[in-house]
């Protein structure tokens, strides 16, 4: 193995050597054969806008004037030449643009290189859509460029880096994943993507996003936000920042021993293409990172150009850091620079009697046109994109800042020429991706070889209440002989179920919240608090989701039926029970009002119609036969004047409303037993500890129960006998009683006013999402349906919703419709009116009427006086309301 290393040694310094001979031949060739100089014809100047006080932008700079030098020696017959004008950025956005306008005004640059940081290359993008110059960036491109005259020179593929770590993701079967990013930089394009690339190849979430750092950052704030994330207690980082923040991150996350055996890092392109331009402090402290580098082809030209890199900085300064690889932006800055010399000849010659060149819109046509074979590889500015032609490659930082590639993910270009679905596209290239990375070669954080397990199994202590009752849903049985405890119920299995069906495994061991006696050790805010305390890890039983409860701890997805329902005993056999949907006063007055509107019908047709004729028993027959007829609409007598028709119609239209309640009322009454909730004497029962879902309902009258049974026995008892006229609750617990109880009770469904039941675990904790994702596919199957029949086989019956209030809904009263009566006795008087007024026989139907009662009170009269007088044996010649007295009383 040293002996190999050594030969590649000796070759490679060789070839070194060779090129230097080869170059320094060639400079004193051309300086021999030189007999005259070029005419230079026209210059163009160009900005360069770089934070000069950094490393990296030192090199990118030096590699663009060496770009110019090398471009200009191999085309020494171009008759343009590309004057550079170097500003320093300061790595702030504006001091950028501070320096372009300086530029644009004093040196009339034609085209700008530089915005190394998004925001700068923004905002340079704007000043070169005004001014109608391209500008060439150096940041991370974006998925879409809105800037025309923006050229970006960076080679990057972000969907299939993002395809990329999602894969390996997958590779290594890492399950709870952080996510790191720059909430300045990269917010908007590429953490997005990579959120949704995650869920849809691992079907798992993000377990967490952190955007609460930046490159302006201090150190404190770094700090502060690292602290957080290690309280997480997830170990597995992709990292996605700038070259600016990077150094510092990783330096300040070895001191707080996040870089040691059991984490695992991932970087994006965007910091790994610029690690070697790091301090070797740094790249020492990443020790173990692995990250996505852009590929760059390995030639004699890119080596040749590192060699000159590396004498010209030691030249200058020999105590600077030597170059050990040139960096990916260094080397796409290179080619963008001999682009743009190029595209600059090609515009000048286009028209030089216009000087087209100093056309911005030509310039940036020419230099989208142009396509050779780069430093980098292929060279091509599509839609002002460099068009990605290499592969990333999968790298692996080691001790003393050596880095070690171990595998590569193809660019989009290759993911798109295979055959079949994506899906299937994406499986092939997982299987690639893990059969190219060698697991035995990869360091980790802490000079580890083991990587971090992806199946580490999680063990949760899981707190259940105790209960007294209602042991459908938590049932803790302790077994004295085995000195064992078993844990059951509806709750326990639902979470079986989900735990069960998750991708990875979960152990869990039930701990009763009970004290010494076997008794509950507290309330279920107590026992929901114990998470937060993180004295267990979990609640599984019937613990509903509550607004306090959740400021301490994460639920959840419901389990079980929103809402609270009303128990309330069906009703028993009455055989009076058809009495009851009217009220006595409305009985007394319909009645009235049947004898009224038939004694007006006979008056007004009595005169002219014979069906109301006859002798005196005969029309009182008449009379009440017709008003309740009208009960079924029978009639038999022919009306033939209108005011008794009008009557008619506003009696039937009375007796129709009429008696469409009772019917609609007396069927409710034989379903359900209604009860009156508010009114004295009645008292409703509801579950010890759930007091607030009673008093959110505003009710009086109210009696604690534990159990089913004993909701049982109070409602039998009723609230005549010490018992309860109704229960509310909430619906789980009501299915539980009906399924015991269900043929002398039934369920009046009230309003959702509760969350229904759900299981508890810590802030922040990844369980929630994946149990409340299992929760849901149980519940699609149908199978919770399934575990509620094995313990509470639902047998409600429901009822339309009521609302409560203070009077009983069963009996309607006189007041309820007291505008049918208003209405109808109206009728009754105007068309009795009208009659008198336009009728001249009516005086003689009362003269007659008037002498018929007056016969009969005085056939009364010689009644009364012949026995009063044959009792007396007196002269009777008293008054006759006096005779019919004595006669009352004797």
């Amino acid at each position: 193995m040293e002996f190999q290393e050594l030969r590649q040694t000796v070759i490679l310094a060789f070839v070194t050597f060779c090129c230097l001979i080869g170059h320094l031949c060639a400079d004193i060739e051309k300086t021999n054969s030189d007999t005259s100089p070029v005419v230079v014809e026209d210059q163009v100047h160009v900005g360069v806008i770089l934070d000069m006080g950094s490393r990296e932008g030192k090199i990118i700079l030096s590699c663009i004037s060496m770009a110019l030098s090398d471009f200009y020696h191999l085309h020494d017959n171009y008759s343009t030449r590309v004057v550079l004008h170097s500003k320093d950025s300061k790595g702030e956005p504006l001091p950028a643009l501070s320096a372009a306008l300086g530029l644009l005004e004093n040196i009339k640059v034609e085209s700008i290189i530089g915005a190394q940081t998004r925001a700068e290359a923004n905002l340079l993008a704007e000043l070169g859509e005004a001014a109608k110059l391209p500008v060439m960036s150096l940041s991370r491109p974006l998925t879409d460029n809105k800037y025309p005259f923006l050229v970006e020179i960076m080679r990057s593929d972000q969907a299939a880096e993002v395809r990329g770590i999602s894969a390996l993701i997958e590779v290594f079967k890492w399950r709870d994943v952080i996510i790191l990013y720059d909430n300045k930089e990269y917010e908007k394009d590429f953490i997005p993507s990579l959120v949704n690339s995650f869920q849809e190849i691992t079907h798992r979430s993000v377990s967490y996003k952190s955007s609460n750092i930046a490159s302006s950052s201090s150190n404190e704030e770094i700090i502060e936000e690292l602290q957080k994330l290690t309280r997480l207690k997830i170990k597995v980082f992709v990292v996605h920042v700038s070259h600016l923040l990077a150094p510092r991150l990783f330096l300040i996350a070895n001191k707080l021993g996040m870089m040691s055996e059991g984490y695992a890092w991932i970087v994006t392109s965007s910091s790994m293409n610029l690690l070697q331009a790091m301090n070797l402090s740094v790249i020492e402290s990443m020790q173990g990172v692995l990250g996505f580098k852009s590929s760059i082809p390995a030639s004699i030209n890119l080596h040749s150009l590192t060699t000159r890199l590396r004498r010209k900085f030691y030249m200058e300064d020999p105590n600077m850091e030597a170059i050990r690889e040139l960096s990916a932006d260094g080397i796409w800055a290179y080619d963008a620079t001999w682009a743009l010399a190029e595209a600059v000849e090609r515009a000048r010659l286009k028209n030089s009697t216009t000087r087209s060149s100093k056309d911005g819109a030509v310039l940036l046509n020419e230099m989208l046109q142009t396509r050779f074979k780069g430093l980098s590889g292929e060279i091509q500015y599509v839609n002002g994109k460099l068009i990605p032609s290499e592969p990333f490659g999968i790298v692996n930082v080691i001790g003393k800042g050596e880095i070690k590639r171990i595998g590569f993910w193809p660019c989009k270009e290759e993911v798109k020429s295979r055959k079949g679905s994506p899906y299937q596209q994406l499986i092939h290239s997982r299987r690639n991706l893990a059969s190219t990375i060698d697991l035995e070669r990869v360091i980790w954080p802490g000079g580890s070889k083991r990587e971090l397990s992806s199946s580490e199994t999680i063990k949760l202590r899981i707190g259940v209440p105790v209960r007294f009752g209602f042991k459908e849903l938590v049932r803790v049985e302790h077994d004295l002989e085995t000195n064992t405890t078993h844990v059951t119920g509806f709750s326990i299995d639902v979470f079986k179920a989900a735990i069960g069906a998750l991708p990875y495994e979960v152990q869990y061991e039930f701990i009763p919240f009970e004290d010494a006696n076997g008794n509950s050790a507290g309330t279920y805010n107590d026992l929901v608090y114990q998470v937060y305390l993180k004295k267990f890890d979990a609640v599984v039983g019937d613990v509903t989701i509550t607004e306090n409860r959740s400021q301490y701890v994460d639920f959840t997805i419901p389990y079980t039926d929103l809402g609270v329902g009303m128990l309330v005993p069906n009703a028993k056999e009455n055989m009076w029970i058809f009495f009851k949907p009217l009220s006595k006063y409305l009985w007394i007055t319909t009645a009235a009002f049947f004898i009224l509107t038939g004694f007006v019908v006979w008056i007004i047709e009595h005169p002219t119609n014979e069906n109301f004729r006859g002798t005196a028993a005969e029309q009182i027959g008449t009379v009440f036969w017709f008003t309740f007829s009208s009960l079924g609409f029978t009639y038999t007598e022919k009306l033939s004047n209108n005011l008794a028709k009008f009557v008619v119609i506003i009696w039937v239209f009375l007796v129709l409303i009429l008696s469409s309640t009772y019917t609609a009322t007396l069927a409710s009454m034989m379903t359900v037993k209604q009860i009156q909730l508010n009114s004295r004497g009645n008292y409703i029962g509801y579950q010890s500890g759930s007091l607030g879902v009673i008093v959110n309902l505003n009710f009086k009258g109210i009696k604690p129960y534990r159990s089913s049974e004993e909701y049982f026995v109070a409602l039998s008892k009723g609230s005549k006998h010490n018992g309860v006229s109704g229960v509310i609750d909430e619906v789980p617990y009501i299915n539980i009683f009906l399924a015991n109880y269900s043929a002398d009770y039934s369920m009046i469904k009230t309003k959702s006013i509760t969350n229904g039941f759900a299981f508890v675990f810590p802030k922040g904790s990844k369980l929630v999402q994946d149990v409340s994702r299992k929760i849901e596919r149980l519940r699609q199957e149908e199978k919770l349906i399934e575990m509620e029949k094995t313990w509470f086989l639902r047998k409600t019956t429901l009822m339309s919703d009521e609302d409560i209030n203070n009077k009983d809904p069963n009996t309607i009263d006189l007041y309820d419709i007291r505008g049918l009566f208003v209405i109808s006795g109206a009728s009754l008087a105007i068309a009795l009116f009208l009659f008198i007024v336009v009728s001249h026989r009516f005086r003689n139907l009362i003269r007659g009427l008037v002498q018929l009662i007056g016969r009969q009170l005085q056939r009364l009269r010689m009644f009364v006086s012949n026995k009063v007088c044959s009792r007396t044996e007196q002269n009777c010649c008293m008054s006759l309301p006096m005779q019919l007295y004595i006669y009352t009383v004797r």
